[in-house]
């Protein structure tokens, strides 16, 4: 029997790949599944060097949903995240990694489990494909990726790293 997939949204994919670090999503869970809409936000800024990324991660598949329509049902999310959460429903999905909020709030109430661009390097580190997260932190940062100082505190202190 086929595992279940692992389904990602565009910030996710953007925060990694800024970092150089797409490959941990590989290396956690072999493969990822995104809905066309995904693509096509990740391809709307610097579309050659991150086609290029995408070519060289066959391990990122496009998956495009059986019925497009039940994307409308997530209403308050932009068609990317109500895609991956669509994706996720129909195909019973693992888990969905997302960061914004109000997504997350939808999929937490529809069932999935869930988990951020922070919960895959805690991940990461738990697994030892990185030793420490807070460098990716950082990089993510100088990328403009916004995190709270709640949610940083919250990290370094789960991998030890607070000190």
């Amino acid at each position: 029997m086929q595992e279940k997939p692992v389904i990602v949204n565009n910030t996710p994919i953007v925060a990694l790949w800024s970092i150089d670090q797409l490959s941990l999503l590989r290396g956690l869970y072999t493969e990822i599944w995104i809905p066309p809409a995904v693509k096509d936000e990740f391809l709307e800024i610097k579309p050659i060097e991150r086609q290029a990324s995408l070519d060289s991660s066959p391990w990122i598949k496009t998956v495009s949903l059986a019925n497009p329509q039940r994307a409308v049902a997530y209403a308050g999310l932009n068609l990317g995240e109500a895609s991956v959460l669509a994706l996720a429903k129909e195909h019973n999905a693992r888990l969905v990694i997302i960061d914004e909020r109000k997504a997350r709030q939808y999929a937490q109430r529809i069932g999935l489990q869930i988990t951020g661009t922070i919960g895959v390097l805690l991940f990461a580190k738990e697994k030892g494909l990185i030793d420490a997260i807070k460098p990716s932190i950082a990089g993510l940062q100088a990328n403009g990726l916004y995190l709270s100082h709640e949610l940083i505190d919250k990290a370094l202190q789960l991998s030890g790293e607070d000190n």
